[in-house]
């Protein structure tokens, strides 16, 4: 089993900066993917960013050039630091992650993100 704790979320106005971080309870070094999802009030959760293998990261459009994903292995933590946020970017953000030859994926308990226009 692992844990996911999230930390870093709250109340900031249209253009400001947030960074967040994730924590897992084991290392990080060999995980298949490790990243960001978010959901806000009434829509699905999606994706907002991912690292692959260590190597491959993915953003969602909606963040591009705005956010930024990066990881700290000997921390075993992951961040997300957002900036220029927007309105739209108020969600509960959720870690998640897979590793090898554990089933399914992990996630953190989310840490929500709320921006004021």
């Amino acid at each position: 089993q692992v844990q996911l704790v999230e930390s870093g979320g709250g109340l900031v106005q249209a253009g400001g900066s947030l960074r967040l971080s994730c924590v897992a309870s084991r290392s990080i070094d060999d995980t298949n993917s490790m990243g960001w999802y978010r959901q806000a009030p009434g829509k699905q959760r999606e994706l907002v960013t991912m690292i692959i293998s260590g190597v491959r990261t993915i953003y969602a459009d909606s963040v591009k050039g705005r956010f930024t994903i990066s990881r700290d292995n000997a921390k075993n933590t992951v961040y997300l630091q957002m900036n220029s946020l927007k309105p739209e970017d108020t969600a509960v953000y959720y870690c998640c992650a897979t590793f090898p030859r554990m089933t399914g994926a992990y996630w953190g308990q989310g840490t929500q993100v709320t921006v004021s226009s």
